[in-house]
């Protein structure tokens, strides 16, 4: 009877416990309560200098406050050949739907390079070329400070490791932040549709 007793006892507490971790059982990976704890309560992302292929150079919240439209924000560097390659053709895809939906006015795309060292303005402007980036609407950028990289990285939970070849290894996503400054939504590769939707729905307008 002890036995059983003690059973039941255990049980119930390892039903608590990953009731916590796993947000109430609505997920059961760490990225995905992130993912659900962005949504139900946005971080505000912190105000890095930014500069861009123009050499402009702003923060990120007083660049997303003077635009003020949604912002679909990815990380990449310019010299990789595998997950930035399909995050760019992604990009690509909704460049042109952002266009042919008529939502430039309200959403458009920053992508942020985390190798500020050889990501110069003159390397990010080939790369917008590369990509055939309209500059209305997709914005090349790093930090303009090497020092802010780890922080801005850390609250957008992008991990980033040198591969040893003078590459990275890194994760990857579509971030969405809206004009406060707050992260809103993270999602997958391949979920670029619902990404736009969900952007378009929060600006206001409608996404196909």
């Amino acid at each position: 009877m002890r036995t059983v007793i003690t059973c039941m006892l255990m049980l119930v507490l390892g039903v608590a416990a990953f009731s916590q971790v796993s947000a109430g059982f609505r997920v059961v990976t760490s990225e995905a309560a992130r993912r659900l704890a962005v949504r139900e309560q946005p971080p505000l992302m912190p105000d890095v200098g930014l500069v861009d292929a123009r050499s402009t150079g702003d923060s990120l919240r007083a660049d997303l406050a003077a635009d003020g439209r949604i912002a679909l924000v990815d990380f990449i560097y310019t010299r990789c050949e595998s997950v930035c390659r399909v995050l760019g053709n992604e990009f690509q895809q909704l460049q042109q739907a952002i266009l042919e939906q008529g939502l430039q006015e309200r959403v458009r795309l920053i992508s942020i390079s985390f190798d500020p060292t050889h990501d110069t303005p003159d390397a990010l402007a080939r790369y917008a070329r590369q990509m055939q980036a309209d500059s209305a609407v997709w914005r090349m950028a790093t930090v303009a400070e090497a020092r802010e990289l780890r922080r801005l990285l850390d609250a957008f939970g992008v991990v980033v490791v040198p591969d040893g070849m003078g590459g990275f290894v890194h994760n990857a996503a579509i971030h969405t932040l809206g004009a406060d400054g707050r992260l809103t939504r993270i999602d997958d590769l391949g979920a670029i549709g619902s990404a736009l939707r969900a952007a378009a729905a929060r600006s206001g307008g409608r996404a196909q």
